[in-house]
């Protein structure tokens, strides 16, 4: 029998509390799972890092941390925590993020907007552009970037990719490095950014690569909110070199009722719905997990401190 710590929110409790019990059940892992254990007896940790918990150290005999969030840069920096640290990787949120994704692109791809008229409006029918002749870029190549890219690809749009460290996906364009990050924007007639939260990816949208991208382009932000320099994004749509931004993550969230985003008639503004954890995908995620810990082998979706991710 092992025990595992669930270290979150109490109402993430209440949500999860069953699932993972299922997810135990149906893998054949004996575990005592509960939110008061005592800290030497501890196998494995699952973990929100908005919880009390922030000291590690107590826990001697603690195998894993289990992440329940995709994004980690709230823990990577923890000092106390020596062990494995998995990020959390849960099919039902990737599907949920490619829906969401290739939703907001179709939108720009096929001018939805414009094309929704009121009483005011001009009747003047037009005809997109099919997919194939249109450019999306993605800012991030990892689970969730590979998975949206596979999708717009299936509709037939261009996608190339960019991450910073060299990444091969079939039908994408993939570039690496700053210079390559030039190079990809310079095609981009739709950015998806779905990079994670580092010091070396902060403000990747700024002033120099905005200017990068084709005037009149589009962005899509369900990653995370500093990837993007907000006054050098008021700049590019206040002059047209960016032509709308629908943006679901922010740098302060809620997002101030006097920020400009608000009531800028170029900017979608949505309350980080892009995507979320499925209680029961993701206890299945973690249960594999515990399963590859006790069985001896490698723990799946690790993060490397030493990049952040």
């Amino acid at each position: 029998m092992i025990n595992v710590l669930f270290a979150a929110r109490p109402e993430r409790w209440t949500t999860y509390e069953q699932p993972l019990r299922d997810a135990l059940a149906k893998a054949g892992v004996e575990a005592n799972l509960a939110v008061d254990l005592p800290p030497e007896e501890v196998d494995y940790i699952v973990y929100a890092p908005n919880s009390d918990l922030q000291d590690f150290t107590p826990y001697t005999r603690a195998k894993a941390v289990l992440n329940l969030w995709a994004g980690v840069e709230n823990i990577t920096g923890n000092k106390t925590l020596s062990i494995p640290l998995a990020r959390m990787v849960d099919p039902g949120l990737t599907k949920g993020m490619v829906e969401w994704v290739t939703g907001h692109v179709m939108r720009y791809h096929l001018g939805i907007d414009t094309d929704i008229l009121r009483s005011d409006a001009q009747w003047q029918p037009r005809t997109p552009p099919l997919a194939q002749e249109r450019s999306v870029v993605i800012l991030g190549l990892g689970a969730l970037g590979a998975a949206v890219a596979h999708t717009l690809i299936g509709l037939g749009f261009e996608v190339s990719g960019w991450s910073r460290s060299a990444k091969s996906i079939e039908g994408v364009t993939c570039y690496s490095g700053d210079a390559g990050l030039t190079q990809a924007l310079s095609r981009a007639e739709i950015a998806v950014l779905l990079l994670p939260d580092t010091p070396a990816t902060e403000n990747t949208l700024n002033a120099d690569t905005l200017a990068a991208m084709p005037r009149g382009a589009f962005i899509i932000n369900p990653g995370r909110g500093p990837l993007i320099d907000d006054d050098a994004l008021l700049t590019a749509l206040n002059t047209g070199q960016i032509a709308h931004a629908t943006l679901d993550v922010f740098r302060i969230e809620p997002l101030p009722q006097d920020h400009p985003y608000w009531a800028h008639p170029q900017v979608t503004v949505t309350p980080h719905i892009a995507a979320e954890t499925r209680a029961s995908t993701a206890s299945e995620a973690i249960v594999e997990n515990i399963r590859r810990g006790e069985a001896g082998e490698p723990y799946l979706n690790l993060v490397d401190r030493s990049l952040g991710y």
